[in-house]
């Protein structure tokens, strides 16, 4: 509720002047108390010179942050290329290695290469020595059935001949 409107119901409920007067004296004394103070109003002038200082205060501000703002980005300026030259070294150092180990390994190839075709070279020559191996048992198999296929006419010759000497003693 409004002091305003408070201190209507108040004189309209008070039973004499005296208590109305005292009423609108208690009310004044309420606005004034909660009225500011000469000292506490501020001047145009005061405003004004606040208002300048402030906007000082504000440059000089804006000019040291920008003053930082340009340390910072070139100390940041700096890190790049450091770490820009830092990268190109390590991809160099990446590159000499790369190209190390594709050297070892290319001759690592040739190695293995050379290694497989002495085998393979081996190999043919193990394989034509089991091949003269095989035709030479082929052939002593053939002699071995050749004699034994002799020496089996032979016997049965033999027999033959004995069954008709028997034959012939018998008869």
């Amino acid at each position: 509720m409004t002091l305003a409107f408070r201190l209507y119901e108040q004189v309209n409920e008070a039973p004499d002047d005296r208590a109305r007067f005292r009423l609108i004296v208690d009310a004044i004394r309420e606005l004034e108390e909660a009225w500011p103070r000469p000292g506490e109003i501020a001047r145009t002038s005061d405003v004004r010179e606040s208002e300048l200082r402030l906007q000082k205060e504000i440059k000089e501000v804006e000019l040291r942050l920008q003053k930082e703002i340009r340390q910072v980005e070139l100390g940041l300026q700096k890190e790049i290329k450091a770490v820009e030259l830092g990268l190109k070294k390590e991809i160099e150092v990446v590159r000499k290695e790369a190209k190390e180990i594709e050297l070892g390994l290319r001759n690592e190839i040739k190695e293995v290469e050379l290694r497989l075709q002495k085998e393979i070279g081996q190999v043919r020559v193990d394989l034509e020595q089991v091949r003269v191996d095989l035709k030479s048992t082929e052939a002593n198999l053939r002699t071995a059935m050749h004699r034994q296929t002799v020496w089996i006419i032979g016997a049965i010759g033999a027999v033959t001949g004995l069954i008709r000497l028997l034959d012939w003693l018998l008869a």
